[in-house]
């Protein structure tokens, strides 16, 4: 088996329930939930392992908004921020 690959996805998280809810836009059943911001995006991303598995697998690439890096590779990082 080859080294992994890394990849850099688009997550939205938001409140949950009784916790937060951490998805991939574009990809049906990619998400996570958890009690704390961390524990979300955690289980989310265990999700994008599994997913990325099984397509391997199948041969078939990740399918969802993932991002090449390259050297002149620009992200965008939306969070919020509490002033007081």
């Amino acid at each position: 088996m080859g080294d992994p690959q890394a990849v850099w996805l688009s997550v939205v998280l938001g409140p949950n329930d009784d916790g937060y809810l951490a998805t991939v836009p574009g990809s049906q059943g990619t998400f996570g939930e958890g009690d704390t911001v961390e524990e979300a995006v955690f289980n989310c991303v265990d999700v994008v392992k599994m997913i990325a598995a099984y397509r391997a697998e199948r041969g078939e690439s990740l399918g969802f908004n993932a991002i090449e890096l390259t050297p002149g590779t620009r992200i965008t990082i939306a969070m919020p921020v509490g002033v007081a």
